[in-house]
């Protein structure tokens, strides 16, 4: 049907139909009207066919438009290479939180933080503790005292994500966390943050919700409640950040991180030991070292608006190490001796659809998934990296909302993959590139020892999509659109202790976890569909009143995923990593060797070829209570393509069910 609208309209005549619509779109935002609301109206666009509404024309797919050969949007162009890569700013902890003490439970006093200032927490006093759920094994894990504490806040501020010498005056409103103890400068830490945490140091992290309390009017798209997510994270039901455990402006809560690695609790509780040619005896940790993790993200998850709030800006980094065992160390001079200190570098990869005055534009109406006309780096579109001359460490994410992406060199040199997912791989990987769902992340080392002075190399997304439905498997060929990052290669005599190539090459990091002596008993079955124009798990939209399976803690089960209908669905687990069995029937790809948390099904899902079928084993420890799995495309999560399971005791009469 799109196309049709292409070939019978002249261009202009498309730019008045795309103008009219984004201006529609915003309207109805502005109104107030939920998108539930409207999808009971039947007035959303999406997996085919068009909506007319009040003689406006919807287009169903505004991310094909955006991605087409000729932008129909005509956003400003901007200047590439003009702008540095903005490095995310590591949180700064304190050692007393500015308000009440934090407990195992509900804080006995009312929070009050008054800032008068024109900093970025603003006019805002008396918040609220959100809820009064107990933490878990709170005092097994040695309490308020063992915890390293973060103050963080969602805040609205400016963004522009243009080339400030070419469009200064191009800021979009975002949402992100800010970090409101790193005020070194007078300038708080804001944009894409990143937090760096120790196995054996729990986190206390306080998040604030400084969202603006007015009308949706004054917000455009989005809601101003929250509920932060630690992607990946093998953390309790309270501090998950669920979708449903999401609060309000005005008020905050105390999420607590244990960082400890699974089975500390059911498989493992008398800890393992790892062993290396520095600690031949060995060194000791609470579970199974080899759930060892390392790159995580934490993102907003409401329920129904995860896609609007991430899109929005709501996202950043936890990097976890392992220096207790002497592995991931965040010092190149010991352990595995990866790159360290400012030679370790995230990168979030993330798509944004412009207007023409360059504001980020959310389309509500669409729902197989939104593309971008841009495709920006730490909130930048193609921003430089002058590099020195030796190795560093990417850790790529894709964060969404809907594209695949495949990474890879303009020169052709290979990575050196160490991690997939948010684990560091059992050896590493020499790959020439790398395909990535969304919220599934990598970790490469690249050498830059070997080139000269000026050389420039860019990084690049080659992977053909068009629209939401996912990835048509082809890869384009290098230009100057496939170009996200530019590396330049300085002149820069520099140390470098961090471990040589060959060595990273042959060396054991964390071999996979042995899970034969932990038997499968159940096994279930989970189909990704989709009906009545929107998205489904077994023929069923998500109902936040229903949980649809009930693990017993401490036990392993082996689940199946299917996906009918050519349509690529990253599916997320929340809880504990799985290990994959099979695709297709066939053994597990290369992508698959690993212990993951996020799993590409449908077509596309697997270099050029689909996944109709995969097959896990997952455990499910340590603790008690819901959790969600759902699909990582936020736009099909948030339209309704998410189940809950709840772990339970033996007991539990639901136990098994």
């Amino acid at each position: 049907m799109f196309k049709k609208i292409i070939k019978a309209t002249s261009f202009s005549q498309q730019e008045k139909i795309v103008e009219r619509y984004m201006k529609e779109v915003n309207d109805i935002q502005a109104a107030g009207i939920s998108r539930r609301e409207l999808f009971k109206m039947g007035l959303t666009a999406g997996v085919g066919g068009l909506t007319t509404i009040g003689g406006g024309v919807f287009l169903p797919n505004l991310a094909q438009a955006a991605s087409s050969s000729t932008s129909i949007i005509s956003p400003p162009c901007n200047k590439p290479w003009t702008e540095p890569l903005p490095i995310p700013k590591t949180a700064v902890s304190v050692g007393n939180f500015t308000g009440p003490e934090a407990d195992k439970g509900q804080c006995l006093e009312k929070q009050n933080l008054y800032n008068p200032g024109n900093g970025p927490i603003g006019d805002y006093e008396d918040f609220i503790e959100a809820r009064a759920d107990e933490h878990q094994r709170w005092d097994e894990l040695g309490g308020l005292a063992a915890c390293t504490k973060y103050e963080l806040m969602a805040k609205e501020i400016d963004w522009n994500f243009y080339s400030l010498a070419e469009y200064p005056a191009f800021n979009s409103k975002v949402w992100t966390y800010v970090d409101m103890n790193s005020d070194s400068n007078g300038e708080f830490a804001t944009g894409v943050l990143r937090l760096k945490a120790q196995y054996g140091s729990p986190v206390l992290m306080r998040m604030y919700n400084g969202l603006p309390k007015g009308d949706r009017d004054t917000q455009g798209f989005g809601i101003n409640q929250c509920s932060p997510h630690l992607h990946n994270a093998h953390n309790p039901p309270e501090s998950d950040g669920g979708p449903m455990r999401f609060f309000d402006s005005g008020k905050w809560w105390d999420y607590w991180y244990p960082n400890i690695r699974a089975g500390f609790a059911s498989t493992h509780k008398t800890g393992t030991f790892r062993t290396d040619t520095a600690n031949p005896k060995g060194l000791w940790c609470p579970g199974d070292w080899q759930e060892t993790q390392s790159t995580l993200w934490f993102h907003d998850h409401r329920m129904d608006f995860t896609a609007q709030n991430v899109y929005k800006g709501m996202a950043s980094f936890y990097t976890l190490f392992s220096k207790d065992i002497n592995l991931d160390t965040d010092d190149e001079t010991i352990g595995l001796r990866l790159p360290s200190g400012k030679y370790d570098i995230p990168l979030l990869f993330t798509d944004k659809v412009f207007d023409q005055t360059g504001q980020m534009f959310f389309d509500t109406f669409n729902i197989d998934g939104i593309l971008g006309d841009q495709q920006t780096v730490n909130f930048k579109i193609k921003p430089y990296l002058t590099v020195d001359r030796r190795k560093y460490r990417f850790r790529f994410l894709d964060a969404g909302p809907s594209r695949y992406i495949e990474l890879s060199l303009s020169n052709a040199a290979k990575f050196t993959r160490i991690a997939n997912c948010g684990n560091l791989l059992p050896k590493a990987q020499i790959v020439s590139s790398i395909r990535l769902g969304v919220a599934e992340r990598a970790d490469v080392i690249i050498d830059f020892s070997t080139y000269k002075p000026g050389t420039v190399i860019y990084l690049e997304n080659r992977l053909e999509q068009l629209n939401g439905k996912g990835t048509t498997g082809k890869i384009l060929a290098s230009s100057s659109k496939t170009q996200l990052l530019k590396f330049i290669v300085s002149s820069a005599t520099v140390v470098d202790n961090s471990a040589s190539l060959a060595t990273l090459q042959t060396q054991v990091m964390v071999p996979m976890p042995d899970r034969t002596k932990n038997p499968i008993k159940i096994k279930r079955k989970f189909d990704f569909g989709t009906s009545n124009g929107a998205w489904n798990v077994n023929g069923k939209f998500f109902n936040p009143t229903i949980v649809s399976a009930y693990p017993i803690e401490g036990s392993q089960e082996e689940w199946t995923l299917t996906s009918p209908g050519g349509w690529s669905h990253p599916v997320h687990i929340h809880h504990e990593e799985f290990e994959v069995i099979n695709r297709n029937g066939k053994a597990p790809a290369i992508d698959d060797l690993s212990r993951k948390d996020v799993v590409r099904i449908g077509d596309g899902a697997q270099g050029t070829a689909g996944t109709s079928s995969i097959t896990f084993r997952m455990q499910f420890r340590d603790w008690i209570g819901d959790y969600p799995m759902h699909c990582h495309n936020v736009v099909h999560e948030d339209h309704a393509m998410m189940i809950r399971f709840k772990i339970v005791p033996p007991t539990d009469p639901n136990a098994g069910k």
